[in-house]
């Protein structure tokens, strides 16, 4: 090659140059939005239009045997193409090809695949005979779909003809639908089998477009036709539900497209960093108080929208697949399922629940909530028949107003509620089917609210069903050893169906501004007294559901051992009815948070405060005296059970004094007496080496650390560093130091990213944290960890709180911001600069969002240059990113 070809710019083909301009002006309209949900199909079918024109032209370029053909497969066989989506095609070749030992055909076929890519085509190709097809076909599911939409792009008819009819010929609808419709089982199941995830993926989640493809592949393969308007035609689609398919599938055609836009790839995925801008593209804005406060996010108008439109999604695939599969087994002579009468209105047919007839529910519309009713009533049902399904799709409109009031209704209501099984599927049916929603209200208004406070990874209305599903385990046999104590508990209550009202109404006025629990107390009063309850049970209700984060609250935030904080919180419930109902409506909540908000700790720190309430409603809430004597006794009888000496204990014991004794159970006081009590003699050194232990935790989960050591100002800064720098999370802290000097604290730590071998860290926990704790370098710079997109896309502002506490003897700071790496440890550093004695340390990590409490002494509180210097740098510990 002479130089100056070597320098020429190189040729770009002109098809290239022509298919990019016109693509972005394809796309640049979708990216105005002059392409909304009435435009988009038109859009998507003109992308793969241009992608055809251009596949057909470098398809000529490049010479290929006219006896061969280029097809179109999976959705670009459809004939629609989003943004970023890949170009999918087969080049089916002639029976005699052989392609494998071609070398001029495969460098044909290299040369047109690169000048694809060249083109701005993201191609994916296959190359095989017609046999080949069938043979891969028949191994895998996804060739045998993606074939079914196969589309003739350019080459060889009758070759492409001869394909269809054989793959035709070869496929049995009835084997393809059930494999269909259990891989969508399968994908829900991945998705957590909600539409309502908090990120949803608009094409795979429950609701997404892969569930109207589903339809529309077994329609086509049971030979119905490939077009709603086919099904309609086939009358297994109603006018009304043709509208809906069409209006539905065209906003998530709308969402998806300019997700791929915004991203600028292929982003399937609603992640909170391009809900607001997919919002913005959709012209939504933010709703705003009067006092300038954002009450509704534009990104959730839009999620409320989106949600809305997966769940009618939801409702007509379980419709029209149920039709589908009747029409192919009729058409296979399968006898028709056996039906079983229920009463006049209902029969069983098949497992399934269905209506005598078409307009039931438009004529009597008891029987919507009747049917609710037998669906948690009749053993063997395991949901309702399409016939079901379209008649309360179409019944909608009867229930307004009167159909909430009717006392009738009212009762059946409350009778599906007092159920002894089959209430969680039962509500569950019931917002699926949009009947909760319309019953009750004022349940509508949360049905897709989103929550942004970082630790709830599911809207209102699937957490509040959450929550009422835990409650119900709680009242299950085959459930109990889930929480043994929350079964025990419940075995004794007599009213079950009041805690589940309370939980359908605790977060029940989430979104509307102002105090939730206050609104939704009114709301539960205002239920109560619609549905005749008794007003004792009334009060109850309304209580647990103004009170519900009480117990959270004090357990993670509060110092357990002060008698008077227990007396309070006794105060505040009243009696231990009110008590044991509030602890079980607390567990079933936190647990219906998050997978990741529960752990034992908390489950540990609940449970005791339950049990310490109980004694001091019950006037059995001895002294401090009493209760250190107690804790002392039942320690020195374990300690006998390890054989150690009568008067071992005493030497340690001198030098703790009632904060510790008040702070520790007996247990953890056996334990830190069988490690210490040789190391404490009266001949100890301030430079002996520190001693570390580690042991599996009490409480089931994680490990529990002992440190005792020289006191020194940076001490917990500095085994907070260690944590952090081992990948450890510290749950709880008790910092106590002895009467001669000594720190004796107690740490409950987990790895969150590798909870099953906590066995193997102990060795190493006891060998690394005292080299960590005994050295004289200066404390290491926190290494800011990166914040999570979530956080990102929905901070919070840090709040630092340091007050006195009631007595003036100790100081309180409380500090809540956005969780990440090394946090904790750049505030221990902080108090640590400031000479700041830790007495007690309370981790709450809820999600993505830390409330930790410090019980803090040290004199320099007591200036107020030195409080305001503190709170400055601790904010700016936690705004920095």
């Amino acid at each position: 090659m002479s130089a100056e070809a070597a320098a020429a710019p190189l040729q770009v083909p002109a098809v290239c140059v022509a298919h990019r301009q016109a693509k972005q002006a394809l796309l640049d309209e979708l990216r105005s939005g002059s392409a909304g949900t009435r435009g988009i199909r038109r859009a998507l079918a003109h992308l793969a239009e241009l992608t055809d024109e251009a596949l057909r032209t470098l398809w000529k370029d490049n010479g290929f045997d006219p006896r061969s053909a280029l097809v179109a497969v999976g959705g670009y066989g459809r004939g629609e193409l989003f943004p970023h989506s890949d170009v999918d095609v087969l080049l089916l070749l002639p029976a005699d090809s052989q392609a494998a030992h071609d070398p001029a055909l495969r460098r044909r076929i290299e040369s047109f695949i690169s000048q694809c890519w060249d083109t701005g085509l993201e191609i994916g190709s296959s190359v095989r005979t017609v046999d080949e097809c069938l043979t891969m076909a028949a191994a895998d599911l996804t060739v045998q779909t993606a074939l079914l939409e196969a589309r003739l792009v350019v080459g060889n008819r009758k070759l492409f003809k001869a394909f269809q009819q054989r793959f035709m010929a070869a496929l049995d609808p009835l084997d393809f639908f059930v494999a269909k419709r259990l891989e969508q089982r399968q994908r829900h199941l991945k998705y957590e089998d909600t539409p309502y995830a908090l990120e949803p993926n608009c094409k795979e989640s429950p609701g997404g477009l892969r569930d109207l493809q589903v339809i529309l592949w077994t329609a086509r393969a049971a030979g119905i036709g490939r077009h709603w308007k086919d099904l309609h035609r086939a009358g297994l689609v109603t006018a009304r539900e043709l509208r809906q398919l069409r209006h539905n599938e065209a906003l998530l055609s709308v969402v998806r497209a300019r997700l791929h836009l915004i991203a600028g790839r292929r982003e399937d995925r609603l992640v909170f960093d391009l809900q607001n801008a997919v919002a913005e593209s959709f012209g939504f804005q933010h709703q705003r108080a009067d006092d300038g406060r954002v009450m509704l996010r534009a990104s959730e108008v839009l999620m409320r929208r989106y949600y809305w439109a997966a769940k009618a999604v939801t409702q007509l695939n379980q419709i029209l697949l149920q039709n589908i599969e009747e029409h192919l087994r009729a058409a296979q002579g399968e006898p028709a399922p056996k039906q079983r009468p229920i009463n006049e209105r209902f029969v069983d047919r098949d497992g399934l629940l269905e209506v005598v007839h078409d307009e039931l529910f438009e004529q009597q519309p008891r029987a919507i909530l009747e049917a609710f009713l037998l669906y948690a009533q009749t053993p063997g049902l395991k949901g309702l028949s399409a016939r079901t399904l379209r008649a309360l799709y179409n019944a909608r409109a009867v229930m307004d107003r009167h159909f909430r009031n009717d006392p009738v209704n009212r009762q059946t209501f409350l009778a599906i509620l007092q159920q002894p099984q089959g209430i969680t599927h039962a509500f569950r049916l019931m917002n699926q089917t949009s009947v909760l929603g319309r019953y009750l209200w004022v349940f509508r208004r949360i049905v897709g609210q989103m929550q942004h406070d970082l630790f709830h990874v599911y809207t209102v209305d699937q957490h509040i069903l959450m929550v009422l599903r835990n409650m119900r385990r709680f009242f299950m046999a085959e459930h109990a050893h889930e929480y043994p104590f929350c079964s025990q508990l419940a075995a004794g209550w007599d009213k079950p169906w009041l805690l589940y009202i309370a939980a359908l109404f605790h977060d029940i006025a989430k979104g509307r501004g102002g105090d939730h629990s206050e609104l939704g107390a009114l709301e539960a009063r205002r239920f109560c007294q619609q549905h005749g309850i008794e007003p004792a049970d009334a009060r109850l209700i309304e209580f647990l559901v103004r009170e519900h984060l009480i117990m959270t609250s004090i357990a993670q935030k509060e110092d357990l051992s002060d008698p008077e904080v227990i007396q309070a919180f006794a105060r505040r419930v009243g009696n231990e009815r009110n008590l044991t109902a509030l602890y079980l409506l607390t567990v079933a909540d936190v647990r219906g948070t998050s997978p990741k908000v529960w752990n034992a700790w908390k489950g540990k720190l609940l449970e005791d405060l339950y049990k310490l309430t109980v004694r001091a409603l019950g006037g059995r809430a001895p002294d401090a005296d009493a209760v250190i004597e107690s804790r002392k006794r039942e320690a020195l009888a374990q300690l006998q059970q390890a054989t150690l000496p009568p008067d071992a204990h005493q030497r340690l014991w001198d030098t703790l004094n009632v904060s510790y004794f008040m702070r520790h159970d007996a247990g953890e006081i056996a334990w830190h007496t069988r490690e210490l009590a040789a190391r404490v003699t009266d001949d100890m050194t301030p430079t002996q080496r520190p001693l570390v232990r580690a042991r599996l935790s009490p409480v089931g989960e994680g490990l529990q650390v002992m440190v005792y050591a020289s006191d020194r100002a940076d001490l917990f800064a500095r085994i907070c560093g260690y944590f952090e720098r081992a990948g450890f999370s510290i749950l709880d802290a008790k910092i106590h130091t002895t009467r001669d000097g000594y720190a004796l604290d107690t740490f409950q730590i987990v790895n969150p990213i590798a909870p099953d071998d906590y066995a193997e860290y102990q060795g190493m926990v006891e060998a690394e944290l005292p080299a960590a704790i005994d050295t004289e370098a200066p404390l290491p710079t926190p290494r800011l960890g990166r914040v999570s997109r979530r956080v990102k896309s929905f901070p919070i502002a840090p709040r630092i709180d340091l007050r006195p506490d009631e007595k003036a003897q100790h100081w309180l700071l409380t500090v809540t911001a956005s969780d990440r790496v090394g946090l904790l440890y750049s505030i221990a550093r902080v108090l640590a600069a400031h000479g700041i004695d830790l007495e007690l340390a309370k981790i709450s990590t809820l999600g993505e969002r830390v409330e930790d409490m410090f019980l803090l002494q040290g004199a320099p509180l007591q200036h107020a240059k030195t409080q305001l210097a503190i709170e400055h740098e601790l904010l700016e510990v936690l705004e920095a990113q």
